[in-house]
């Protein structure tokens, strides 16, 4: 591919490039971009450097996945584009060359409790059609074996694999009457439509405690009469149903996912969950689940490791399931080239992780014969152990000899060197961004005078002074999924790392048993942020409220004016700085919005200042100005807490949408670092983040616990590692093959490990060795 390599320079402005070879980009301008122009070649493997927020995703998401996809868009009937997502063409003066993209984010899979590995990837389906045509005794056609159809789902659990019950101790007060709120359950408190069903009924009196009621009246509440109600009065029922019937109808027989996270949460205060006791968690009915194919179940084919259930295929010699077999061990190994060998078919997706929802995502595309086609991945290495990033660059390179183009925004060191050519942009972050640093070849990276490139020059150490544990928390006998019987002990005062290739038990561990065992323990986890336009890094601090309080006190005025989500908004807008006008068939446009100027509040409220400037003047201000503005010292210390993990260069107002991945973790860390508590668990802290951004990440941990805290970290990354006090190490590899402690000790200790793929990489990346053969 030397072919396609770039000199060093950027192409700005360069209007010679070939649009048959070269993906050609002027002025962009979305986010934080700077008029970027740059040619990305085609057919090639592209990565995008930067430090975290430099502009890498409003390069590569923002402008060309969104222009690729409206262009798409158009080539469609009105009639289906009006069913399609609409896209709003980008800040760019011209795209040239773009081919249809494939986006492989990290965004969740979406789906409910009813999507699985298995079906996610189609796989379950061929062994459905298999299991149909040749196991015995036969259920009937394909969707027989499908819990989510009536023909194959379990009648007790409709297919979920698990019950709800009502508590009814917790749901009705005996103490108090209907009209005083006997239903807790706030959806049917005094007033509110479902309510109103109980009190149309004629079967109660509102005012007689519940305590009170007969036999009769107790299950009139509950069950409902036998012979059913009409009711009389005009609304939304033709009938009274019992309170079990109405909550289960409206709330249990649905996925909790489909209902508010306000009432998922108050429905979840009145309910326990068990396995169901029909299907035992299978959620097959009884015929599903009696057909057997070389002694084997369908539900145990889901529950079969990858690995496990393609030995399991490849012994299958029925003549009508051969072939099929074939088909399902293809999509599997697949699977298990990708290093999600340890996952099983009945998995929900709901529970992947982030990186294994990208390569789940990713091994859908795998088996494709499409060429010319724009694969565009968002950091494919998140969650990824250094062994098994080998495994995926051999992915990318297989997509793009295919005929294919790549385009990576990536951090890891061992993406960025399968690169055929490089896009670092920077110089910093956010307003100090979104320029194109340099373009070139990997080589010509590593001499470059970046923060890539100098990352990528410095040598990595092993930590000198390791501190002395204060004591120990232990953990004793878990055995929690692939765990292992495993007793450890942790020790406190000290930064300890858990390491271990995916699926080797380190979440399990130290997530789940020890957090379980911890409550007080303050936990900054892989959980989505929330990404609203009208969140901002002030309100997700809970500095907003502060903000607007001494706004009003120094203004004597209501505080509500000081919020564009309240009386401060602007009229025209409704406080979102921007009119977006639907054009129909067209794609929607967005304009600023003319009373405002995009400033959010109405422009009266800019007459009231506080220290001389006005609310949109103090949520101009970067972080590292409102430190030194603002007098109020718990004011200062939380907005100080962004500066400490390196976003002092974000704006108070800057909407949560417009952060990157790195950013939006670091910001989680910084809304926990002003809490109360010694003990810290920090869940691959290092997502998202540039390799200059980790030196910042590191100086914080030390800081915690320098401070007197325990710090516990789930990380793959080499430098965070290398600066541990102390190692636990899982595996030896993931899944079934995996759930021991296989190192206790030091770094300096880690270096003499043998059973360990750790030590490995370890060795590898302080020079001691060449790199792993499966490298």
């Amino acid at each position: 591919m030397s072919g396609t390599t770039g000199s060093g320079t950027d192409h700005r402005g360069d209007v010679a490039r070939d649009p048959r070879k070269w993906i050609v980009i002027d002025g962009a301008r979305e986010h934080n971009l700077r008029s970027v122009s740059v040619a990305i070649p085609k057919d090639a493997i592209t990565v995008f450097t930067g430090v975290s927020g430099s502009g890498k995703s409003s390069l590569v998401f923002s402008t060309v996945a969104v222009e690729s996809q409206r262009q798409l868009n158009e080539t469609f009937p009105t009639f289906v584009r009006n069913r399609l997502p609409r896209y709003e063409k980008p800040e760019v003066d011209r795209i040239e060359g773009v081919s249809t993209a494939v986006v492989v984010d990290q965004k969740p899979i979406g789906g409910s409790a009813r999507s699985t590995v298995g079906t996610a990837t189609d796989i379950y389906s061929i062994i459905r059609v298999l299991f149909s045509r040749a196991g015995e005794p036969s259920a009937g056609m394909a969707t027989a074996y499908s819990f989510n159809t009536p023909e194959g789902a379990c009648p007790r659990c409709d297919g979920l694999g698990r019950t709800t019950t009502v508590d009814l101790d917790a749901m009705i007060d005996k103490t108090k009457s209907l009209n005083e709120g006997a239903l807790r359950f706030p959806l049917f408190a005094p007033g509110m439509v479902q309510w109103q069903m109980f009190a149309a009924s004629g079967l109660f009196d509102l005012d007689k405690p519940v305590g009170r009621y007969s036999e009769t009246e107790w299950r009139n509440l509950v069950y409902g009469p036998d012979d059913g109600v009409q009711l009389e009065r005009s609304g939304p029922w033709t009938s009274y149903e019992g309170l079990l019937d109405k909550f289960q109808r409206l709330y249990l027989n649905r996925d909790l996912s489909s209902l508010s996270a306000r009432t998922r949460k108050a429905v979840q205060q009145f309910t326990t969950q068990g396995v169901c006791p029909l299907c035992h968690g299978a959620r097959l009915n009884q015929a599903a689940l009696a057909t057997k194919l070389d002694g084997y179940t369908i539900d145990d084919y889901a529950n079969m490791e990858v690995v496990e259930l393609v030995e399991v295929l490849g012994k299958i010699d029925h003549p009508l399931g051969v072939q099929l077999a074939a088909q399902a061990i293809a999509g599997l190994r697949r699977l298990d080239e990708i290093g999600l060998g340890y996952l099983h078919l009945g998995r929900e997706t709901t529970t992947l992780s982030g990186g294994e929802a990208q390569r789940l995502k990713m091994v859908r595309f795998l088996g494709s014969s499409l060429t010319g086609m724009t694969y565009i991945f968002d950091e494919p290495s998140v969650g990824l152990h250094p062994r098994d990033v080998g495994r995926m660059n051999r992915l990318l390179t297989q997509l793009r000899d295919k005929g294919n183009t790549v385009l990576v925004v990536e951090h890891d060191r061992d993406v960025i060197t399968v690169a055929d050519h490089v896009v670092d942009m920077g110089p910093a972050a956010g307003v100090h961004g979104g320029e194109v640093v340099f373009e070139g070849t990997v080589a010509d990276l590593r001499a470059a005078d970046t923060a890539t490139g100098r990352a990528l020059r410095r040598r990595s150490a092993i930590k000198s002074g390791i501190r002395t544990p204060t004591g120990y928390l232990k953990v004793t006998g878990a055995s929690l999924h692939n765990l292992c019987d495993v007793s450890v002990d942790i020790p406190t005062g000290v930064l300890t790392v858990f390491t271990g290739v995916a699926g080797s038990g380190k979440s399990t561990l130290v997530s789940e048993v020890f957090a379980a065992e911890h409550p007080e323990a303050i936990i900054v986890d892989q959980a989505g942020l929330g990404t609203s336009t009208r969140s901002t890094p002030v309100s997700h601090l809970g500095v907003m409220d502060a903000i607007r309080k001494a706004f009003a006190a120094a203004n004597s005025v209501d505080a509500g004016l000081f919020s564009f989500n309240s009386k401060g908004a602007c009229r025209a807008c409704g406080g979102r700085g921007e009119v977006t006008a639907d054009m129909a068939f067209m794609d929607p446009v967005t304009t600023v919005c003319e009373r405002c100027h995009g400033d959010r509040y109405d422009p009266d409220v800019l007459g009231y200042t506080l220290g001389g400037k006005s609310i949109v003047e103090v949520l101009a201000l970067t972080a590292e100005e409102a430190v030194d503005f603002f007098t109020d010292r718990a004011v200062r210390r939380k907005i100080g807490s962004l500066v400490e993990v390196g976003l002092g260069y974000l704006t108070l107002g800057q909407p949560l949408s417009s952060l990157s991945g790195g950013e939006r973790q670091r910001l989680k860390l910084a809304g926990e670092l002003g809490k109360s508590g010694g003990l810290y668990i920090l869940d691959e802290p290092t997502t998202g983040l540039h390799m200059s951004d980790i030196d910042t990440l590191l100086r914080l941990l030390d800081r915690l616990v320098d401070a007197g805290n325990t710090v516990l970290v789930i990380e793959h990354d080499l430098d965070v590692i290398e600066h541990a006090d102390h190692i636990i190490d899982l595996g030896p590899d993931g899944g079934r093959h995996g759930g021991q402690v296989v190192f206790e000790g030091t770094p300096a200790q880690l270096l003499d490990a043998r059973n360990s793929y750790t030590a490995q990489y370890v060795r590898r990346d302080l020079g001691r060795t060449a790199a792993p053969s499966d490298q």
